[in-house]
This record gives structure tokens, sequence and C-alpha cells, in this order.
């Protein structure tokens, strides 16, 4: 039977892993192109970004969530919830753990957990170009003598070694039916969600060492003109005073720059020709306020 004459397949793959696993990073290959923010900070993914594949007949739709860790603020375990929430709605749940770290307590916690979640399991081990190959082949063995996963892959997400493998895999476990997406789609995050990651993660890039996690972007404009570009204002809310002097930098270069970074990743995304604005703004409580948390598509924890 040809390609074209198979029948269509969609569902859900998770990829859950410890923090800086490298979820984001591969999301962003399996889809070929930026869809999930990618910092060297830990827990940057914030709710689940939905990133769109096509393998053959098959449209993967990818939940890129939350890394695990044990959670210490209120907005911690809303992402931690999140995550675990993404795993159990999926047709099939990847775990990607970093080959270099192995397992780790966040890994452990991870493992512990996961035959809790009913749908078939993929192990993939991440940044297999770091590590010997016989630690590699050890490490692969001791978690599969631990939990029974459908399938074991070994890639470099950074270099996309194996990824093409993955993605094709992935595919024979959807189920049939349907795509849900149009076929040019790469996210089901609205633009002026995946606008305000872009620009919380030049953000981090810039400030990774001064600024805390509770810093966050909103898109508050996004007005289309007559010469089909659009107006984009932003606002970056953070928590002291202290903070939005560090953001805005010595006679604003700080902010320029940032918008500088963003608005050229935006202008790819929205392919369209972008004019950005950033504003700061300090609200001390936002951690705490649930309509943060409904932006952002996380539950808001009620302690």
């Amino acid at each position: 039977m040809s390609e074209a004459a198979l029948p269509p397949r969609c569902g859900f793959a998770a990829l859950i892993g410890a923090p800086n696993a490298g979820k984001s990073t591969l999301l962003n290959q399996l889809v070929g192109a930026k869809v999930s923010i990618v910092s060297r900070k830990v827990q940057t993914t914030r709710a689940l970004v939905r990133g769109i594949a096509l393998d053959g007949p098959a449209q993967i739709v990818f939940v890129d969530t939350p890394g695990i860790f044990a959670p210490r603020r209120r907005l911690d375990r809303a992402m931690v919830t999140s995550a675990w929430g993404g795993a159990g709605d999926a047709d099939v749940v990847c775990l990607l753990i970093d080959a270099r770290k192995g397992v780790d307590e966040e890994v452990e916690a991870i493992l512990d957990k996961l035959p809790q979640v009913k749908a078939p399991k993929i192990l993939v081990l991440n940044k297999i170009d770091t590590i010997e190959h016989e630690k590699l082949l050890s490490l692969a063995a001791d978690l599969n003598a631990r939990l029974p996963f459908a399938d074991t892959f070994m890639i470099s997400a950074l270099k996309g070694h194996g990824v093409a493998k993955f993605r094709e895999k992935l595919a024979g476990y959807m189920p049939e039916g349907p795509w849900l997406y149009p076929e040019d789609q790469i996210s089901a995050a609205p633009l002026r969600a995946l606008a305000a990651e872009i620009t919380r993660e030049k953000l981090f890039e810039r400030l990774h060492d001064e600024l805390p996690y509770q810093s966050t972007v909103e898109t508050t404009s996004w007005k289309d003109q007559k010469d089909g570009s659009a107006r984009v204002e932003q606002t970056i809310f953070v928590t002291r005073d202290g903070q939005k002097k560090i953001v805005i930098g010595e006679g604003g270069r700080t902010i320029k720059a940032i918008g500088q970074a963003a608005r050229k990743e935006i202008i790819e995304a929205a392919e369209q020709n972008v004019h950005l604005f950033l504003f700061v703004k300090v609200r001390e409580n936002w951690g705490d306020d649930p309509e943060r948390y409904r932006e952002m598509g996380l539950d808001f924890p009620k302690h």
C-alpha cells in the first residue's frame, strides 16, 4: 500500500523528564522549527507546549511538559501537576534522560511514579555523544530492567542524531483517525503565547544569573497594521524594583538587546514583520495570582 493510501493517524506523545534533560531541544528537532523555549536555566517550560510533527500519514502532537522536580513554591506545584497530567492523557509517553547524568534523584522519583501511567512508555537516552558507549548500554539495560519500556532510543537532540528514527517509531503509536491540525501548523500554542515565550527565553539568556524564575512575559497587544506588519506590545513582570532596573539596564541597553533578539524570532514565527514594544512592571505577588496561572495554561494549586 502506498503512503498516500495509508489511513491517517493522529495522537499525542508526551515528553517527560527531569529539568534540563533536553525536552525542549528535542521537541524543536522533531517539529523542525522553534516551538518551545530552550534555556540553560532549568524549569523554563511552564505550560504544556504542543508541537506538531508529520511522519508519513501520521500527525504527532507533542506535549512538552515542564521538567519534573521536587516542588517548593505554588508555581512549582502547578508545573509538576501539569507535567503528570500531560503524561496521563497521551497515547505514548517518552521518558527523556540525560545520559551523562544517568539516574539521579529526580529521575528516581519519575521512575517510581511512571508505572501509574497506562500509556506505552518509550525510553529516550539523550546527549549520547557525551558518554562512553559501554556506559550508555549499561544505563539502557539497567533502566529496562526496572521498567517495561516498549522501546529504547539513543539520540542527540542537539545534533539531531537518531531523531528521525525516533519520530518514525512514534508515528506507529498514533491511533488511526483524522488529523487535528492543518498540515502547515507546527504548534497548537497561540502566536501571542509563543511570542511571549520567545521574549522570556531572551530575557533568561541575557540575565540568567540575576533574574529569578518569578519573572514572566505577557503579550498584551497584537495589532495587524495596514502594511501587513504587526505592532506587538509585551509586558515583562518582575517581583521587585531592583529587578526592573536590571531588566532595563543602563540607558535602556539591556531591554533594547532583549527586544532586538526576541523580535527577530517572533518575525520568523509570525511570518510577518513585527514592531515589538517591551514594558517592565513590578508585580510583587504574581506567583499567587490565579489569573496568571490561567494565562500560562496551568491549574492554580489551592495551597
